[in-house]
């Protein structure tokens, strides 16, 4: 296989005309501004860039950083600019449903969050999904962007305070970062489809799946405790406002 072909995965030109189509009639009658328009447009395009350039082929036959980047992309980055994308007035809309208020709950939205990304990450699921990829990979990869969407939801559009936000982007760092921590200092492979994989570049299997770990820690590092210092400061600022206005003159 080609290391450097180019890709026509039905999770790109299938699911994402579908969702772009789907977006553009919501605007008809929850018309977003033109940030969170921008926002979910990028969304589209990250799903494009990772299952239609030579992303998936390295995916799909050679590397596990490869495989990696794109449960990023389709379990956290996409589904998070997406849910961005949407129009508040949308957001209270849906949420007037009992099932949409218990599902973006954050103690329900982040638990099937972390359980999504585990159990794909257990190695015989894992390794059953990558060799069935006309199937079950899609199933994996639709799971990941919906609870992705469920996930972002509670910072996204809840009505949360600030603190609140910040509290939970840092257990959903504390309680996620695990998982690449350790496939960064296994000893072994922990893929049996990866340790068979072909040699490409002079890179060991080993040293893909530490690269592939590393890497995945220090994004959830960055993207998580990013936001979780925004939200923090926006609390912390918000607080010492209302100080001010309570103190006695």
């Amino acid at each position: 296989m080609d290391p450097y072909a180019w890709s026509v995965d039905p999770d790109a030109v299938v699911v994402v005309p579908t969702l772009v189509v789907g977006y553009a009639l919501l605007q008809v009658w929850w018309p977003s501004s033109r940030r969170r328009r921008v926002a979910f447009a990028a969304s589209q395009v990250l799903l494009v860039a990772v299952f239609v350039t030579p992303l998936e082929t390295l995916a799909l036959h050679y590397f596990l950083w490869a495989h990696l980047l794109q449960n990023v992309v389709v379990a956290e980055w996409a589904p998070g600019l997406a849910v961005f994308g949407l129009a508040p007035a949308l957001a209270r809309e849906l949420e007037r449903h009992a099932a949409v208020r218990a599902l973006t709950h954050p103690l329900v939205a982040l638990p099937i969050w972390l359980a999504t990304y585990f159990t794909w990450h257990v190695p015989w699921i894992y390794d059953t999904a990558l060799e069935h990829p006309t199937s079950l990979l899609h199933l994996e990869h639709a799971t990941y962007f919906a609870a992705g969407a469920l996930m972002w939801w509670p910072v996204v559009h809840g009505r949360w305070t600030d603190g609140v936000k910040a509290l939970y982007l840092f257990a959903a760092f504390v309680l996620a970062s695990p998982l690449g921590l350790l496939l960064a200092l296994l000893p072994h492979p922990a893929y049996d489809f990866y340790e068979h994989a072909a040699h490409l570049w002079g890179l060991g299997h080993l040293t893909d799946q530490q690269i592939a770990g590393v890497t995945m820690a220090a994004e959830q590092a960055i993207v998580f405790f990013a936001l979780f210092a925004f939200y923090l400061a926006r609390f912390l600022r918000s607080e010492a406002i209302v100080g001010v206005y309570r103190s006695p003159q």
